[in-house]
């Protein structure tokens, strides 16, 4: 094995500074269900959506995120849902997540909606000490396996839109849960975290859109978050842009919108910290495909 111990260590080391304990994505912007379920069914047809990330690229054991999910409004109701798997692979960890969303929502005259959501999710983490180097054989912490330890949590959030922005606030997971109680000093819990999400489309031209928007997180006890982004849509067809993440990491972003349905993008993501020298940056790709009532296409697109 190549040194997996210490950068089993680095990555720990990086998620404890970082609280990344909910997997963190460059183009959440695509599919805020991942964070917020009332966006579930916002769009009035059926969205289905695959994403890739690779996370710090030449590390060994460093993250490796894969989410398929779909969501759907319900016909002659005000009601949406969504359904998601996500799998995280952190070096000898392996978590897998499953998620129900449920939104509710209101329609106002001067075109805004407001929707309220709930998600509940059933999570399975696995973890496998025998992946590390260990230099002090026989260590008890490390000899006992986690096979299929299941958690179950709740989640809340509202979504407020229209054709041209939203917002939105939500806590994934509410309540806190200890993830690896074997080792009794590590103090390695799942918190809940906090999103703010917003964004905007401004018609440049009758060719050219801006699209600006942003995802915090506040965990307690862990340093403020923030992602700002900014795309440049041509055509309604190409994409392109660029977003930081505070005090963590620079991006760039393309897409493609293929045909009607069919959507692809891809973001990369370069460190502005010390990890920077440890890897070659990350990489995420995602496809989006849209199912539209008796096959028709929709006037107005969204792009959000």
């Amino acid at each position: 094995m190549k040194k997996i111990f210490i950068s089993i260590i680095l990555i720990l080391l990086s998620i404890k500074a970082q609280s990344q304990q909910e997997p963190q994505y460059t183009q959440y912007m695509y599919n805020p269900t991942l964070v917020n379920p009332a966006y579930a069914g916002s769009k009035g047809y059926t969205s289905i959506y695959g994403l890739y990330r690779a996370q710090w690229v030449g590390l060994d054991g460093a993250p490796q995120t894969i989410n398929l999910s779909v969501n759907k409004p319900i016909s002659a109701s005000n009601l949406g849902y969504g359904v998601s798997i996500v799998k995280d692979r952190i070096g000898p960890s392996d978590e897998t997540q499953f998620a129900i969303d449920l939104s509710y929502s209101l329609f106002f005259d001067n075109d805004y909606r407001l929707a309220f959501g709930i998600k509940t999710t059933a999570n399975l983490l696995n973890v496998d000490y025998s992946k590390l180097n260990q230099y002090n054989q026989g260590e008890s912490i490390l000899q006992n396996n986690i096979t299929n330890r299941f958690s179950p949590n709740i989640g809340a959030g509202f979504y407020l839109y229209n054709k041209k922005g939203y917002f939105g606030a939500s806590i994934p997971m509410l309540l806190d849960t200890k993830k690896y109680d074997d080792l009794s000093n590590s103090g390695v819990n799942q918190r809940y975290h906090l999103y703010f999400i917003g964004g905007k489309v401004f018609n440049l031209s009758n060719d050219v859109k801006f699209k600006p928007a942003f995802i915090s997180k506040i965990v307690s006890g862990s340093p403020f978050q923030l992602d700002l982004s900014g795309n440049f849509i041509f055509n309604d067809k190409f994409t392109i842009g660029a977003s930081y993440r505070m005090s963590s990491s620079l991006s760039a972003m393309v897409g493609f919108q293929i045909n009607d349905k069919l959507f692809i993008g891809y973001g990369y993501d370069r460190e502005t910290t010390k990890l920077s020298g440890y890897n070659s940056g990350s990489h995420e790709i995602f496809l989006q495909f849209n199912l539209f009532e008796n096959n028709k296409k929709i006037e107005t697109p969204r792009f959000f």
